[in-house]
């Protein structure tokens, strides 16, 4: 009997402090910038189509101190970027079209792999069955085409790694960082459905966040869920490996499975966290991709701007709160990444504050906290707060009513911020799952980017090592601790058999 009535204290005691910790959001605002915070100054990696539009919009008013380098493969989507910088400082606003090489010239690059991960890591393993990742008969798409994950990947590391112009630009846009006169932060936005910003993400914010900028400022992650409005190509499949390795790089228990076999090197990188930006909801009353695309980037680009990124540095602490144990918190402490590393992050019009939809989540979502901020002159703002309280009840059941706060602005929209979901909470990975599964070994290669160099094709089963993932490409030993059934999104098969009868 006591040992029941204590686990129950326990229990009940754990859920007050959870709640008490929780209503220090939502009533005290403990996570709000105090007079010795900031000012902040905004620094933008924009990757691909998607991170080349939101640098775009940002340069339509940007914040005091902002800097941007927008990297792409082909110069179509950044001439915009150049255009929009107008009379901005020499600098402050770079863009670098990786080119296409010939298929010998990537081939010379591949082939030293080993030696540039040697120079970068000197604990970096080298694998005498190293061979490049990609087929030999590989026929490279034209700049301005859809670029398999893998082999955007090799492009960005041959122009990396040969000191390319990207190099010189990464290296000049971590040192504006640094040399900024305000509390810098960093966001790489990219398209969650793009073959360019997906397929790269996973080496430049690992380059800048942990080399570059040695793990000091907070950088962030925005990626921009694909919609079923787009192209069938987007829905190819490449959402799975996308989110995975994603889910491996941020939730710390699957990182310290990869960094137990491959080293620190491939610490997550994205020391403030990452959101998630869905469309769909914002599709169903649009009715237009354009338009779609449009108004996510641009209120994406407010968020990031508003009062010159307080905003965002506000956010940013709710969820550095929410992660960190109540036993262990304390403001200087950074957050370690659960599982439920997904945050969902959505902008409305103030017209449009009650149109929240499903925001990609699965029906039944729960979570402890969720926060919209109205922008908007005192009296206008009232009925969106209202719209959106009741929007985001419908999308979420939290353990406090979803938190409204007004601030005072003539921008005239509403953020919302639903907090800690998984991957398996998102209304895409299953569906994604499924097409993935139906696609043969080659297909499936070219989805990957983030460990290939390694041999390691994380959403395959390891060859070697029972119930674990990452299968080595190359038939040797390579794989990461992390369960297969974890990479599935699956419940793992217990290895002791069932004895019949029992």
């Amino acid at each position: 009997m006591a040992t029941e009535h204590g686990h129950g204290h326990n229990h009940e005691h754990e859920h007050e402090a959870a709640l008490a910790r929780i209503e220090a959001l939502s009533k005290e605002g403990v996570h709000r910038a105090g007079e010795h915070e900031g000012p902040f100054s905004l620094h933008v990696l924009g990757l691909g189509g998607t991170g080349a539009a939101i640098i775009t919009e940002l340069l339509k008013d940007p914040p005091e101190g902002f800097t941007a380098l927008a990297v792409d493969i082909g110069d179509a989507d950044l001439a915009p970027v150049r255009a929009a910088a107008g009379d901005l400082p020499a600098g402050a606003v770079q863009t670098v079209a990786l080119p296409v090489p010939t298929l010998d010239e990537l081939f010379t690059a591949l082939n030293r792999y080993r030696e540039f991960l040697k120079m970068e890591y000197p604990r970096y393993y080298w694998n005498p069955n190293y061979e490049p990742w990609l087929p030999s008969d590989l026929k490279l798409p034209a700049a301005g085409e859809r670029f398999p994950r893998a082999i955007a990947k090799a492009i960005y590391g041959s122009e990396y790694y040969q000191n390319g112009e990207i190099t010189k630009a990464l290296d000049a846009f971590a040192e504006g960082v640094l040399a900024s006169d305000r509390t810098p932060l960093v966001v790489v936005p990219f398209a969650l459905g793009g073959g360019v910003g997906s397929g790269i993400v996973v080496e430049i914010a690992r380059h800048l966040s942990t080399i570059k900028l040695g793990r000091r400022p907070w950088v962030v992650g925005i990626g921009v869920l694909p919609s079923s409005a787009d192209p069938p190509e987007i829905a190819d499949g490449s959402f799975f490996p996308v989110i995975n390795e994603l889910d491996c790089m941020i939730d710390a228990e699957k990182n310290n499975g990869v960094m137990a076999v491959w080293g620190d090197l491939y610490k997550n990188p994205f020391t403030g966290g990452f959101f998630v930006v869905p469309q769909d909801d914002v599709q169903a009353f649009t009715g237009d991709l354009a338009a779609t695309h449009a108004y996510v980037d641009s209120g994406i680009a407010a968020f990031l701007s508003a009062e010159g990124g307080k905003d965002l540095y506000e956010t940013l602490k709710a969820l550095n709160w929410l992660a960190v144990p109540g036993d262990q918190w304390h403001p200087a402490i950074r957050g370690q990444q659960s599982d439920r590393w997904v945050n969902v992050l959505t902008t409305r019009t103030l017209d449009d504050a009650g149109s929240l939809g499903s925001l990609g989540l699965n029906k039944g979502f729960r979570t402890e906290y969720a926060e919209a901020r109205v922008f908007a002159p005192a009296k206008e703002g009232t009925k969106a707060g209202e719209a959106v309280a009741k929007a985001v009840g419908d999308v979420a059941t939290t353990m406090v009513e979803p938190v409204v706060l007004p601030v005072e602005s003539d921008a005239g929209f509403v953020s919302v911020l639903v907090p800690r979901a998984s991957k398996l909470d998102l209304a895409l990975f299953v569906p994604s799952r499924d097409i993935y599964d139906t696609l043969e070994w080659d297909d499936k290669l070219l989805k990957h980017s983030w460990l290939l160099d390694l041999g390691v094709m994380l959403c395959e089963p390891s060859i070697r090592f029972d119930g674990m993932g990452g299968e080595c490409i190359w038939g040797c030993a390579c794989w990461v601790v992390v369960p297969h059934a974890a990479i599935r999104g699956e419940q793992a098969t217990s290895p002791v058999a069932t004895v019949p009868g029992s």
